[in-house]
């Protein structure tokens, strides 16, 4: 299992998640520590054994975390604000297909991620930056909110924008759930549930203080981070809290990782894990288990002594050489025939 984090310190910070001989006994052993960017890194994504990096200095670094080195680089006119990997369900060791970034002109931008080669950036998706994106199970289609208080839906099979609303407010966060059939939308201290399907809105979630991180889990459970510091789970089916650990960091929670996958877990796997990384420069490891029991200990923890501001990971274990040797999707197929 690995994480890495992003920093306004332009720092880049890798970690493994290493299961000890006790029971319930981790650590969290340091892989890398470097300047990635030129300035302030603002996302993060893993698949498998590749992870990416997003700053404002218009750069897309592309690491290999089983080398723990950097493999590459992919450039753009604009800040980098959003990633996002595809990886098809049947890929059972998280061999990304496309990586989809979002950028602060407002663009979406498709790459293929064997090698990583640009295939088609879809333009003015909206009129202002893009804030995050989220690409649906499928690999179809992805949702994107900006700073335009729109929401827009990419066609990335064609590579074009194909739906767009204004919401009246900019939300700050879109997620879809691990099954697709629901996203959602983070506008400041709310976070509204929508069916995929209709967008209709099943659900609004009142958090109080503002979220400045959203992770789905299983069984419909979504994770919050933000101002008040806590990790909080809500039940997306009632509306309601499952369980909360209280005071989880002593600064903003930046960035939270379900160390699980969407396919189930698999042997070895530990799905209660869940690790968090705030402003103050620490990230933690929790068992959410021990929630229902009151504020549980982390499991594991490491101090960076920098201004956290993302936080990305994976539990698949991967090997050296995946990175590399795919073959490319069928996006790039339907991008050939509509270009």
């Amino acid at each position: 299992m690995s994480l890495i984090a992003g920093s306004y310190e332009r720092f880049l910070w890798g970690f493994k998640l290493k299961s000890q001989k006790h029971p319930q006994s981790f650590s969290l052993n340091p892989l890398f520590s470097f300047p990635g960017h030129l300035s302030p890194i603002k996302c993060a994504a893993v698949s498998g054994s590749a992870a990416v990096t997003g700053g404002s200095d218009d750069t897309i670094k592309i690491y290999d975390l089983s080398t723990s080195s950097e493999i590459g680089s992919l450039h753009y006119s604009s800040s980098i604000t959003s990633l996002c990997f595809f990886t098809p369900p049947s890929s059972a060791l998280a061999l990304p297909r496309n990586l989809i970034a979002a950028a602060d002109d407002g663009a979406v931008i498709i790459y293929d991620a064997d090698p990583f080669v640009h295939l088609k950036t879809v333009k003015s998706v909206h009129k202002k930056g893009v804030n995050d994106l989220s690409v649906h199970p499928s690999g179809t289609l992805a949702l994107s909110v900006g700073r335009d208080e729109c929401l827009a839906m990419v066609n990335l099979l064609r590579g074009r924008r194909s739906f767009c609303c204004r919401l009246g407010k900019e939300a700050s966060i879109v997620r879809f759930s691990g099954s697709g059939e629901k996203f959602f939308m983070v506008l400041d201290d709310k976070i509204n549930i929508h069916e995929s399907e209709d967008a209709k809105i099943v659900a609004e979630l009142d958090i109080k203080k503002r979220v400045l991180c959203a992770a789905p889990g299983a069984d419909g459970i979504l994770f919050t981070g933000g101002e008040d510091r806590n990790i909080t789970a809500w039940d997306t089916n009632s509306g309601k809290v499952a369980y909360s650990i209280e005071d989880a960091h002593s600064a903003r929670v930046k960035g939270i990782v379900v160390l699980s996958h969407s396919r189930g877990p698999a042997p070895g796997d530990e799905p209660y894990l869940v690790a968090s990384a705030s402003s103050d420069g620490v990230i933690r490891v929790w068992d959410v288990r021990m929630a229902y029991r009151g504020r549980p200990d982390p499991l594991a923890e490491a101090k960076t002594k920098s201004r956290l501001t993302c936080l990305a990971g994976s539990s698949f274990r991967t090997k050296r050489s995946q990175i590399g040797n795919t073959t490319l999707g069928n996006n790039q197929e339907m991008l050939d025939r509509e270009s």
